[in-house]
């Protein structure tokens, strides 16, 4: 008998990330199918199992892609074959996402379900912004109505004279476009022309952006800062408070896009955010091994012969050792030999297979490895490099000019995780900064990207791990801008900071106070 299977409706919150809960994050990692809108942090997406399957439905408000009667039987399909499904909403499933619409149908068909609720914008995009949603003394209730039922013709819906007269914090969602509606209802309902108000865009988000006012102004302040949708609006006396977080992030308000392995990527994502980044992964990249191709069984073979292995990446570690292991091998064999490794990274690396490296170069680079190693190694010493295609030249330059023996072997090479028929979705906009940490990381990001990538993005600065990397985006037409001193994620993250630090010095008094009052953004990268 077939199986039924469930479906879990996860409030995704406001659109940070990190304001999901934790259940509704176990049951992402767990799930055969996520249905999704246009409301949900992307990021989440890659919490799914790899197999899972991603079905956009695209519901946000004025651009629903799909009707609500076809989102309903795309959840009733899925569970019908067993599978386990999470629909991913914007926010709380109950505050005006349509979640009990989604519970009827799947009632009506027997199907189990369960609701996780998630954080409502209503609240969290108020605080990031520094607004308390209540306050004693100033507001005692809060008041929540969508704001995007506004009647064609200029009018009101019936109940809102009700809801004008409310002495709380008045919130409406998805009601930007009706903006001057709410305002002259607001206003024909008895409320004061200088009642504070502010419309609050990207609640949570890196490129949040809020301006305050009154009731008086705050159409035209909106309008002049550029305010779109998504955005929020609230009125009410809480608006006068500013309660913004004070907490001091060298990278607050700067959106990085990052490109790497998934084991750099994290790293250099954490580093980032825990600086105050907004990070975006823009392009993923997988390793592809040739550790059982001929060169490097004869390598395993010969192992005695070697007095030195040199490591240039953690992945060359791990595939090694990996192949180690798959001929037949084990540390023994590894008894006679040194280890020399490009960074502490690597080094780190090396111990998790019981090893200490016995050469690393101050300057974590290849031609610093290869000076470094020049000075150490006596003639008749014979070099083991098992590393990634397309590996920098001056190892091989150095140990020649140094009449070293050595064996140089790809090990493994750095590709694109693109699915082909996957959207590939390397949208510059926004971002302040782009990061590069390997060669074969920029020569896939310009396989992966239009021609005119960079046309609409001039001001997004490239930032990459060295000078290898370096002379492959030159070879795309794209110098970067900034090189970082010490090849690792740290480093990276020092020299965006140190670039962003001098940026905001530059900027004239009245941008600072735009951005500490108006503007409470973040930075972001890919990978």
């Amino acid at each position: 008998m077939k199986r039924t299977g469930k479906v879990y409706l996860v409030g995704a919150g406001p659109g940070d990330k990190g304001l999901i809960t934790e259940k509704g994050l176990n049951r992402l990692h767990s799930c055969d199918a996520v249905v999704y809108d246009s409301l949900s942090s992307d990021e989440l997406l890659s919490e799914v199992p790899e197999n899972c399957q991603k079905i956009y439905v695209g519901k946000r408000c004025g651009h629903h892609s799909m009707k609500q009667t076809e989102i309903n039987k795309i959840l009733i399909e899925l569970a019908q074959k067993g599978m386990t499904v999470v629909r991913l909403k914007g926010g709380d499933p109950f505050v005006f996402g349509r979640g009990g619409e989604e519970i009827m149908a799947l009632s009506d068909h027997g199907i189990p379900y369960e609701v996780i609720s998630g954080v409502t914008s209503a609240i969290a995009a108020l605080a990031s912004a520094g607004i308390p949603i209540t306050h004693r003394g100033i507001s005692r209730s809060f008041h929540v109505m969508t704001g995007h039922t506004m009647a064609e013709d200029g009018s009101v819906p019936p109940d809102f004279h009700a809801f004008a007269g409310l002495s709380g914090t008045l919130v409406f969602l998805m009601g930007l476009r009706n903006l001057p509606v709410i305002v002259s209802g607001l206003l024909e309902q008895g409320k004061s022309a200088d009642t504070p108000a502010a419309v609050i865009q990207n609640g949570t988000l890196a490129n949040q952006k809020t301006v305050r006012g009154t009731l008086a102004d705050i159409e035209d302040k909106a309008k002049e800062a550029g305010i779109g949708s998504p955005a929020i609006i609230v009125v009410g006396d809480v608006v006068s408070l500013d309660l913004s977080s004070t907490l001091k992030e060298p990278l607050k308000g700067c959106r990085i896009g990052i490109t790497g392995t998934p084991g750099l990527t994290e790293k250099l994502k954490n580093t980032l955010e825990n600086e105050g980044a907004s990070v975006e992964k823009l392009l993923t990249l997988g390793v592809k091994s040739h550790r059982s191709e001929a060169a490097m069984v004869r390598a395993y073979k010969n192992l005695k012969q070697y007095k030195w292995i040199v490591f240039t990446s953690a992945n060359a570690v791990r595939e090694f050792f990996a192949g180690l292991m798959e001929q037949g091998y084990d540390n023994r064999a590894l008894g006679h030999v040194r280890f020399a490794t490009v960074g502490k990274g690597t080094g780190r690396e090396l111990r998790q297979y019981g090893f200490r490296s016995d050469y690393t170069p101050d300057r974590y680079c290849a031609l610093d490895l290869a000076v470094g190693l020049k000075g150490i190694l006596d003639k008749e010493d014979r070099l083991l490099i098992p590393r990634s295609k397309g590996g920098s030249p001056e190892l091989n330059r150095i140990f020649d000019e140094n009449g070293n023996s050595y064996d140089d072997i790809i090990l493994y090479e750095v590709e694109s995780l693109w699915k082909e028929g996957e959207p590939t979705n390397l949208s510059l906009e926004g971002l302040n900064y782009i990061t590069f940490a390997s060669a074969s990381g920029a020569e896939a990001f310009f396989q992966q990207s239009p021609a005119d990538v960079f046309d609409s993005a001039k001001e997004v600065k490239i930032v990459c791990i060295g000078d290898i990397t370096a002379k492959a985006l030159e070879a795309h037409g794209r110098k970067p801008d900034i090189v970082a001193d010490e090849y690792t994620a740290q480093g990276i993250t020092e020299a965006v900071i140190h670039d962003w630090s001098l940026k905001q010095s530059m900027l004239p008094l009245k941008s600072k106070e735009s951005i500490n009052c108006i503007n409470n953004s973040r930075f972001d990268l890919k990978s």
